[in-house]
């Protein structure tokens, strides 16, 4: 008997993107060794469903700042070395093979653990179109653009910054 494949979904219901494959080396790279941010695909890439990027990080070195995101949940797969994340009120440490889903909502920040680096994708989903964000962010540590500009973008790229005493905290022992 021959087999047969029904795709799934069906194919009047299938996203609005052809199969994807980004190879690393064609990845646009910002910063500069060893924090580099690699854009795999923004949202217009996959339907809306996602945007991937990934992120290194030397040793201890901070990554993002404390914020959220109303619309998306963010996940980090650790590829390799450990990293410190604030969710909520809480600091974990994950280390390589290690994953974390951060829901809607949830404030959180994250930087390498002390003394390791950090090599982690990151995924949020639904996707949001937050490549224009990343380079805007690449200007501003580089000094060519004014940290204020990431305030004004919050709603667009639904990442939005607050205070955290207890990450305060965490990186002031790290």
């Amino acid at each position: 008997m021959r087999e047969t494949h029904t795709p799934w979904p069906p194919p009047d219901e299938q996203p609005g993107f052809s199969p994807l494959v980004i190879r690393l080396q064609d990845a646009e790279l910002l910063g500069a060794e060893p924090d580099t941010i690699a854009l795999l695909a923004d949202a217009s890439a996959t339907g809306g469903l996602l945007g991937v990027s990934r992120t290194t990080l030397g040793r201890g070195r901070d990554g993002a700042t404390p914020h959220y995101h109303r619309g998306s949940a963010e996940m980090f797969f650790i590829l390799d070395g450990r990293l410190q994340v604030l969710v909520g009120e809480e600091t974990v440490d994950v280390e390589a093979g290690d994953t974390l889903v951060v829901p809607p909502h949830t404030v959180h920040a994250f930087a390498a653990a002390p003394g390791s680096g950090a090599d982690v994708l990151i995924m949020i989903t639904p996707g949001v179109e937050r490549f224009a964000y990343f380079r805007l962010l690449d200007r501003v540590r580089r000094g060519r653009a004014d940290p204020r500009e990431l305030l004004a973008v919050q709603e667009r790229f639904d990442t939005h910054f607050v205070d955290s005493t207890p990450w305060r905290r965490t990186r002031a022992t790290a």
